[in-house]
């Protein structure tokens, strides 16, 4: 039993907890200076992390001031804020984020009190890139609605409450799933939440293409009626209702933020209180007999090259199949390679190269191979004593993403022509296609020598530890983009084939891009052994941080 639900009559002696949210705050300047001071990269990374989404977030701002005016500035802003306030309710379930100060078992032993625990994580959940990002957001909003002195001292309210709200929302929804979502099968359900966050996403961004051939923004307005009453949105909303003089329903829509933002408190409270105080029932149950396998090649294992190559493709496989990790990157891919093609199809407005970006979606499965491994990569650093070792290792793991790869995407592009009937256009999708998957193949790789990053095993809502958020994802669009420039001898002739009416020589492209494709994956395995062999010790030690 926790300290949590000890009277205080009874209870040891308890450590002050006014200065708790303090301590905390301190904590996690700490753990982002201590992680920025381990390398040069890792201060680079994060720096130009910080650069970029301080340049998105002013090209935001200033985008919303230039609406001020506008007829439609309330509805944007309105909708705005509510998509803003649900991605904080879920992205951070499946995106890299979070750090151990907000990791509540990691509390569990400690002499602290449930009320100025909640504030203390409430308060040190405000610093990073994303809060300061969300900031800037809400800011742009209020200033493109706020007119009148009713209107600014309604904005001077509604930006830290829909703050608050933001990070009380995510905070809440991390508590309440934690303890699922760290079980085996628990996670494995989260593959599903994923999958159907990401088939959200999409239908949003079809949504919005349809709104912008029915009329243009009027045609928002209904879905913001609604949305201005709902706990997200409707503070900012008050800003606008304020500025228009109607003070009963800027008064009445800040209410109920505040209503929601206590009821998020208490509910986080209590989720926080039986987090730490209930038995895990995972732990409780005994544990199965141990099942002999036979041993001997069989199945899949006798299908694959005898060797290295063999039990390489075999460990990445079961990855896919037992990680939950892995498993849920691995479906997601798949499930918006295959969507945003057909649903573009299905909807007239798609093509058949549309089918190239399933082999984007996969190929991103290549970049930061050694850190899917964790700490467990020790073992694989013991077996690689030279470049030709590290070739065969990476070689292996890139032969399992084709595996999977290439059927899919060929399907992909396949249904995809079929359904708008463009099949000239296929040969030209599909040597595309290779070619891209061949240019991610090698820079995936180089990206996984030179920036490795661990993946946490304990938490259920990190996928990179502190510290190493800037460094991934550096690496991940640094390689992406990478790969677009390497793909471009394929991309031209392409796209001259069509401009000049040369259909009937897209077929050359089948060959050139498989064959482009084969060369440039080799090549970049090559150097990216070389590098992976000189850089074990910090390859090893970028990994095993979680």
């Amino acid at each position: 039993m926790s300290v949590l639900d000890t009277p205080v009559s009874t209870a040891a002696p308890v450590a002050p907890t006014a200065g708790l949210t303090t301590v905390f705050v301190r904590l996690k300047l700490a753990l982002l200076r201590n992680g920025l001071r381990q390398s040069s990269g890792r201060r680079a990374a994060f720096i130009v992390s910080l650069v970029l989404s301080l340049l998105l977030a002013a090209g935001q701002v200033l985008g919303l001031v230039l609406l001020r005016g506008n007829e439609h500035a309330g509805t944007v802003v309105v909708l705005l804020t509510g998509v803003l306030a649900l991605g904080w309710a879920v992205l951070p379930l499946f995106f890299p984020s979070g750090d151990d100060t907000l990791d509540p078992t990691r509390l569990v032993m400690l002499p602290l009190r449930p009320e100025p625990l909640v504030r203390a994580l409430l308060v040190s959940s405000m610093i990073g890139i994303g809060p300061l990002f969300t900031l800037c957001l809400v800011v742009g909003s209020v200033l493109a609605l706020a007119h009148g002195a009713a209107g600014v001292l309604f904005a001077v309210l509604a930006v830290p409450l829909t703050m608050l709200l933001c990070v009380a929302l995510s905070r809440a929804v991390a508590t309440a799933n934690v303890r699922l979502l760290n079980s085996r099968k628990g996670r494995d359900l989260a593959v599903l939440s994923g999958l159907v966050i990401a088939v959200g996403i999409q239908f949003v961004n079809f949504g919005a293409q349809r709104i912008g051939r029915a009329g243009g923004l009027s045609t928002l307005d209904p879905a913001a009626s609604v949305v201005r009453w709902l706990p997200g949105a409707s503070a900012v909303a008050s800003v606008d209702a304020a500025s228009d003089g109607a003070y009963g329903v800027a008064a009445a829509q800040l209410l109920i933020t505040v209503a929601a933002l206590g009821a998020l408190l208490w509910l986080w409270q209590r989720s926080l209180v039986k987090l730490m105080t209930a038995p895990d029932g995972s732990t409780l149950a005994a544990a199965e007999p141990a099942r002999e396998k036979a041993s001997g090649r069989g199945g899949l294992s006798a299908l694959l090259p005898e060797g290295r190559t063999a039990t390489v493709m075999q460990r990445s496989l079961r990855y896919v199949a037992r990680d939950p990790k892995t498993k849920a990157a691995w479906v997601t891919a798949l499930a918006i390679g295959a969507i945003v093609p057909l649903l573009n199809a299905v909807q007239g407005t798609g093509s058949v190269y549309f089918g190239c970006f399933a082999a984007g979606m996969l190929g991103m499965q290549m970049y930061n191979q050694f850190g899917q491994d964790t700490s467990a990569f020790w073992m694989v650093a013991l077996t690689i004593s030279s470049p030709r070792d590290a070739y065969v290792e990476l070689r292996a793991r890139a032969l399992v993403l084709l595996l999977l790869t290439l059927p899919f995407t060929l399907l992909v592009c396949g249904v995809t022509a079929a359904v708008i009937g463009d099949w000239r256009s296929l040969p030209g999708a599909l040597g595309l296609s290779c070619a891209l998957l061949g240019s991610m193949l090698a820079t995936g790789a180089v990206a996984s020598a030179l920036f490795p990053y661990s993946i946490p095993q304990e938490g259920a809502f990190k996928n990179v530890v502190p510290g190493q958020g800037g460094l991934a994802w550096i690496s991940i669009l640094g390689g992406m983009l990478a790969a677009a420039l390497l793909s471009a001898p394929v991309i031209v002739p392409t796209v001259w084939m069509h401009v000049g009416g040369h259909h009937d020589a897209l077929w050359l492209m089948v060959p050139g891009g498989s064959v482009y494709g084969a060369l440039v994956g080799w090549a970049g395995l090559r150097f990216a052994a070389s590098r992976t062999a000189n850089r074990l010790p910090e390859i090893l030690a970028a990994v095993s941080k979680g």
